[in-house]
């Protein structure tokens, strides 16, 4: 059986190929021994591509497919230079490689416009692409190119100008680009691209947050954090208000941390937040007080806690707290309130020993209670000196006579005993404060000087020693006995010896009666 010539083309009909690939078209024959092919385009276009004979085949290879190879293409065969027959098969090349390119203009702020830029490399053909810009699945904007008759591959782009707010960042901006060719199989036909929004702006609506609160208790912690809202994130500056209308900077971060306050913490703090791309700054402010029991701050003395008597002094409390301490200063020992509240000094002009001792601030209020103390130490000369002679009455030869000399001063007075010489001059005897003299004769009469010394002066006091002499007949006596009792029997005359005995005691510094009664009788 003889089979009838016939041909065929492969693949049939049409063909859709990536610009890039290669393809291959192959025309086929039956029943007949001795083909003869030849491949052309329409209109005589240049193949873009090579030929390759075979006995019963012929093969048209493109490589790479180009869009140049966008033509019908026929293969005619002749049998036996008798039949001939031709088939022709459709090439369209496309080209659709990789997904879009999403821009956004830099720097875009809130509320100005900003510009997105989609770009679909490589495409073709033109003639079937659609582009649709979206946000948050929402279409901004639409565009094809059915128009466009370009004849080789093309980067499209797509540009779409808007306005983005504040709200609107972290939203997606979607490139969906389409290349539509009927009846056609390839893929992918849609490519997609997205990016997120990020439009800058702020900062604003900025706030301070205090944790745990505006008015903490002395010790706790504090935390302020400054909360605004900014793209991109701005920088933080703290800083506080100072008594003097100056600024004191504290730290570059959005928290600002006291891990235990105090009182001086206590003021008005300003968090600056500055968006460098935006050159947007925006300020907010937290007033701070701190509470609780007072602490006393300061309790001085001035010039010293040490001065002179005769000195102007001032003693100075004071105490912080909110609320505010009511403050009381006095001197321990009696309890005299000198001051109160506002008054936190108290004046001693001319200061006396009197003045000084321990002085006690107390500041109190809701809270709690704090106490100081500090010593005042009032310097001064000798004073109030005083001799005491033991035995008090008449002295007699052979007695022990014990003369002790006290002074008051600050500090406490160094003692001494001079004794007048005959020739007027004094001899320093002891540096003891007691004299002792023992088995007292005659010789030990006279003037004794006791001196009390310190840095700040010096006082003197001086006793004279009159020594009744000792009597050979005890009997020898009486007279003296009789002559007190007679002067008692008489009131005037004795009244008149007795203060004269007493004016002659105090002149002289003399316990001797003796002495005094020999002068009068």
């Amino acid at each position: 059986v003889v089979k009838a010539f016939e041909m065929e083309i492969i693949p049939a009909r049409r063909i859709v190929a990536q610009i890039g690939d290669t393809l291959t078209l192959t025309c086929n024959t039956t029943g007949c021994a001795s083909p003869s092919f030849s491949w052309r385009t329409h209109l005589d276009n240049p193949l873009g591509g090579k030929v390759s004979n075979h006995r019963t085949y012929s093969t048209l290879t493109m490589n790479p497919v180009s869009s140049g190879n966008s033509h019908p293409y026929l293969c005619t065969v002749i049998c036996d230079e008798k039949e001939r027959k031709e088939k022709q098969v459709k090439v369209e090349p496309y080209s659709f490689p990789s997904d879009p390119i999403i821009e956004i203009s830099p720097s875009s702020v809130a509320g100005e416009p900003a510009t997105v830029i989609c770009q679909i490399p490589d495409v073709y053909p033109s003639n079937g692409l659609e582009v649709l810009l979206k946000k948050d699945g929402h279409v901004l904007h639409e565009k094809n190119f059915f128009e466009d008759w370009s004849t080789d591959t093309e980067t499209k782009i797509v540009r779409y100008k808007f306005h983005p707010m504040a709200e609107d960042i972290g939203k997606e901006i979607t490139c969906v680009a389409r290349l539509l060719i009927d009846d056609t199989d390839f893929e992918p036909k849609e490519r997609t691209s997205s990016r997120k929004l990020n439009a800058n702006f702020g900062p604003q609506n900025t706030m301070i947050t205090a944790s745990p609160g505006n008015s903490p208790m002395e010790g706790d912690s504090l935390n302020l954090t400054c909360v605004t809202q900014s793209n991109p994130p701005p920088q933080t500056v703290w800083s506080k208000y100072l008594a003097e209308e100056s600024i004191q900077h504290l730290i570059k971060n959005n928290v600002l941390s006291i891990p235990h306050v105090h009182f001086n913490d206590s003021g008005l703090y300003i968090c600056e937040v500055i968006n460098p791309v935006t050159n947007k700054t925006e300020k907010a402010t937290v007033d701070i007080i701190i509470q609780g029991a007072p602490v006393i701050t300061k309790l001085s003395v001035e010039p010293s806690t040490t001065v002179q008597e005769g000195e102007n002094v001032s003693i100075q409390c004071s105490a912080e707290s909110s609320p505010p301490p009511k403050i009381i200063l006095r001197r321990k020992s009696d309890k005299a309130d000198m001051g109160r509240y506002g008054a936190r000094s108290i004046l001693l002009p001319s200061v006396t020993f009197q003045n000084g001792g321990d002085y006690e601030c107390v500041a109190e209020n809701k809270f709690g209670n704090s106490r100081s103390e500090i010593t005042l130490n009032v310097k001064y000369g000798p004073r109030n000196t005083m001799i005491t002679v033991i035995p008090t009455d008449a002295l007699k030869e052979g007695e022990t006579v014990t003369m002790k000399c006290t002074s008051s001063g600050n500090p406490a007075p160094v003692i001494s005993w001079k004794k007048k010489k005959a020739t007027g001059e004094s001899e320093k005897i002891s540096e003891n404060a007691t004299l002792t003299i023992q088995n007292l004769k005659s010789q030990d009469l006279g003037l004794y000087e006791c001196e009390a010394y310190n840095p700040f002066g010096k006082e003197e006091k001086a006793v004279k020693l009159y020594v009744q002499a000792r009597l050979e007949e005890p009997d020898q006596m009486i007279p003296l006995i009789i002559a007190f009792s007679s002067v008692a029997a008489v009131a005037v005359p004795a009244v008149a010896i007795l203060i004269y005995v007493s004016r002659q005691a105090k002149i002289n510094g003399s316990y001797s009666l003796v002495k005094a009664l020999r002068l009068k009788v």
